[in-house]
């Protein structure tokens, strides 16, 4: 069976790993992302290291693939200044790899590379036609379309998380009232700080905010335990943030027309606090005959993920 090479560059992390085109990682590298020259450094001594690894046992490394948060020029394949990586400004990393190791490699942003790790592997396996919503600290879409990842012009398709879903509301994508700001961890936070600062006003009791001193520590963890728990305020918190979940969901499932829409992170973790308005919202805006077709499932692969995702752009290269 083929070997890949999967990197993973994060804000705090990158990973390495060595796998199969099935997914089965054989051997993982993990490490803290710090400045960009050292973590360079760093991530091309673990490649060549687990390629000398492969190569000892008589199996090449057929491609390369990095996965990384955008903005970033897949075709070029040039990192261009994500602001979870400051100072990688245009980097030429597809270059860099392809010169040192003489191996196709390719470049991909983590929402689009997620998508593929979940259609290939995942939840999403077996459709034609699905979505990937990463949901985590952000929101962004990857889109698998008629069996192959779309990008759009310059690898801006996808962002979801920017679209305006009410005038006013919570900060996502530096958007008031965006689909992040409503439904993201961050967006959660806000959210959260809004209906305590309401409900402590009123003399409410507020399980996760005791008093406004708190307000600044509030998380999407805090409000899924709060609510579990029967919190009044924190299930409010949860079933505004499933309203707009379900809006930009209907307008996924009208535009595209997809088989399946997966969301990670957050729904994966407390999808049972929103599927009712989610559900109720999506009933009520979603056309009925393309809300028929349409699974909305969690993403299948949790931990794995980046791993899976990083193998998948590898075999992508050309």
């Amino acid at each position: 069976m083929e070997r890949y090479l999967g990197i993973d560059i994060g804000g705090t992390k990158c990973a390495l790993v060595l796998g199969d085109e099935s997914g089965e990682v054989q051997k993982k590298v993990r490490f803290e992302t710090t400045d960009k020259d050292t973590t360079l450094t760093r991530i091309f001594a673990e490649a060549e290291e687990l390629i000398a690894q492969a190569e000892s046992q008589g199996i090449p490394i057929k491609a390369i693939g990095v996965s990384c948060g955008g903005p970033l020029d897949s075709r070029a394949g040039l990192i261009q200044s994500p602001p979870n990586l400051p100072g990688w400004d245009n980097v030429p990393i597809v270059r860099m790899l392809t010169e040192r190791f003489g191996i196709p490699a390719a470049l991909c942003n983590d929402a689009n590379a997620c998508a593929l790790a979940e259609y290939r592997f995942g939840a999403g396996k077996g459709t034609k036609n699905m979505v990937f919503l990463t949901f985590g600290t952000g929101m962004g879409a990857g889109l698998v379309l008629d069996g192959r990842l779309y990008v759009g012009a310059n690898d801006n398709a996808g962002e979801v998380g920017h679209v305006r879903m009410a005038e006013d509301g919570p900060v996502g994508y530096y958007k008031k009232g965006s689909f992040e700001g409503f439904c993201s961890g961050g967006g959660l936070a806000q959210l959260g700080a809004a209906y305590a600062k309401d409900a402590l006003s009123k003399g409410k009791e507020c399980a996760f905010c005791k008093s406004e001193d708190e307000i600044g520590s509030i998380t999407a963890k805090k409000l899924a335990e709060a609510a579990d728990t029967g919190d009044e305020v924190a299930i409010a918190v949860w079933t505004a943030c499933g309203e707009m979940l379900g809006r930009g969901l209907a307008l996924l499932v009208d535009i595209l027309n997809p088989e399946c829409i997966v969301l990670g992170s957050i729904y994966a973790r407390s999808g049972h606090l929103l599927r009712e308005a989610m559900e109720k919202t999506l009933a009520k805006e979603a056309l009925p005959g393309a809300l028929a077709v349409c699974r909305i499932v969690p993403a299948a692969l949790t931990e794995s993920v980046g791993d899976k995702a990083a193998l998948c752009v590898a075999m992508m290269a050309k």
